[in-house]
């Protein structure tokens, strides 16, 4: 995951600041959502038999239970090492999608930097897909990795790219996917409306971050929300279907008020008293 100048990791998540140094005062985008609990046990469980089964040393560890403790224990952690590889290469590409952005804008920029990490990673491909996306779609970028605020309900977050393409204003978030059996992108979560639609509401966007300054929120012109999936093999553009945004928004706001829920469960203080038994009754 990316880091904005105005983020901040908290025991209650991600949060922003309104200026560098500041205090956290309201939930990320990401944050919120992520208070709809995925179940993940059956993902985990397979990701660890599956480094057992593949592990170039299981076949000496059989007969051996110090050995097989030890792969045990190793494989166990093939989920989160799977996740960590999957963010950081997530956060590469995500800097150079921002970076071909910035050089459009003619903007200071790192876009050979940015790439060249990729290519140090093996993961070229991506830039090369996304490269063909960019000019297939005549992308006109506005602004990148924006940071936006709602006072009114309470949440921050950054937008990966506001652009038009095809003289439409549209909000974009990319996904750094992988690829499916059948050599395509893998799609895109729904649950990425949520995040598209918290960022069309928005009330304020950042002008300068060190200071704090910000201003209204200028793009919120019926625009197009668009999610990308970034893969190898291909790039997949998807728009929210216009009908659901209603029940989507819905959903993010009941999620806030979920956070706002917790947040006031952890600062309430001890929940649970140990209470004596009454005193033995007199005769």
């Amino acid at each position: 995951m990316t880091s904005p100048a105005l983020a901040h990791q908290t025991d209650f998540g991600r949060m922003y600041a309104r200026k560098i140094g500041g205090l956290p005062q309201v939930p990320s985008i990401t944050n919120v959502i992520g208070q709809e609990k995925m179940d993940l046990d059956g993902w985990i469980g397979h990701m660890a038999a599956t480094a057992v089964v593949q592990d170039p040393r299981l076949g000496e560890a059989l007969g051996n239970s110090a050995k097989l403790k030890a792969l045990a224990r190793q494989s166990s952690k093939a989920a989160a090492d799977y996740r960590d590889a999957a963010a950081a290469r997530g956060d590469r590409v995500h800097q150079y999608c921002e970076q071909i952005a910035l050089r459009a804008m003619g903007k200071p920029h790192q876009a050979a930097a940015a790439r060249e990490a990729l290519a140090s990673n093996n993961e070229e491909g991506f830039a090369g897909r996304f490269d063909e996306w960019w000019d297939t779609y005549q992308v006109q970028p506005l602004a990148a990795e924006v940071t936006v605020w709602n006072e009114s309900i309470g949440y921050a977050g950054t937008l990966d790219l506001v652009a038009t393409i095809g003289g439409r204003l549209c909000l974009i978030d990319y996904k750094t996917r992988g690829t499916g059996r059948d050599g395509r992108v893998k799609p895109l979560d729904p649950k990425v409306i949520m995040q598209l639609a918290a960022g069309a509401k928005a009330e304020e966007m950042v002008v300068d971050p060190a200071v704090g300054t910000w201003e209204p929120w200028k793009y919120s012109q019926d625009p197009m929300l668009l999610g990308v999936a970034i893969g190898e093999t291909e790039v997949q553009t998807v728009m929210a279907n216009p009908d659901v945004l209603p029940a989507y928004w819905s959903k993010f706001w009941s999620l806030r008020q979920v956070w706002g829920a917790t947040l006031k469960v952890g600062e309430a203080g001890v929940a649970l008293r140990e209470v004596g038994p009454p005193p033995p009754l007199v005769p």
